[in-house]
C-alpha cells in the first residue's frame, strides 16, 4: 500500500465530518496482526482524554499539520509539552505514561504505532477529559 496525500485528504474530510473531529485509518495487514499501526487525522477542537497504555509504548510521528503532545504525571500535572510538526521529533511514549494531544491546524495527520492488539481504554486508564477541558 502506498500512503498518499490523497489518502490524507480523504481521512481529513472524514475527520471534519465526525462529531469527534478525528478519524483513523488502520495500516495493519489483517485484523490478526498483533500490533497497532494507524494514521490519525485530528482536527482542531478534537478532545482526547488524558490517558495511558499500561502494556504498550506508543510511537507518534507528525506527517502533516501541527499538534502538541502533552505528558502528565500520575496526579494530572503537566510535565512536558512536545511540539509535533512534519520533519520534527519522533516521540516514543513509554508504557504507562499519561498523555494527550491538541491539534492546531486543520488537516493534521499523524502516524501512531503501539504494541499488541487494540484494546479499549478502561476507566482506570483515563485521567481526565483532556487539555481542552
Amino acid at each position: 500500500m502506498k500512503i498518499t496525500h490523497a489518502l490524507f485528504d480523504s481521512l481529513t474530510a472524514q475527520a471534519k465530518a465526525s462529531p469527534r473531529l478525528r478519524m483513523n485509518f488502520d495500516l495493519r495487514n489483517s485484523a490478526e496482526d498483533k500490533s497497532q499501526r494507524m494514521l490519525n487525522a485530528i482536527e482542531p477542537g478534537t478532545v482526547l482524554p488524558v490517558h495511558r497504555h499500561r502494556a504498550s509504548n506508543e510511537i507518534v510521528i507528525c506527517l502533516r499539520g501541527h499538534f502538541e503532545e502533552y505528558l502528565y504525571d500520575a496526579s494530572g500535572a503537566l510535565v512536558e509539552t512536545v511540539d509535533m510538526v512534519p520533519g520534527g521529533d519522533v516521540l516514543n511514549i513509554p508504557a504507562g505514561q499519561w498523555h494527550s494531544l491538541r491539534s492546531f491546524e486543520s488537516g493534521t495527520v499523524l502516524f501512531e504505532a503501539k504494541d499488541g492488539p487494540w484494546e479499549p481504554l478502561s476507566e482506570e486508564d483515563i485521567l481526565s477529559p483532556g487539555p481542552l477541558d
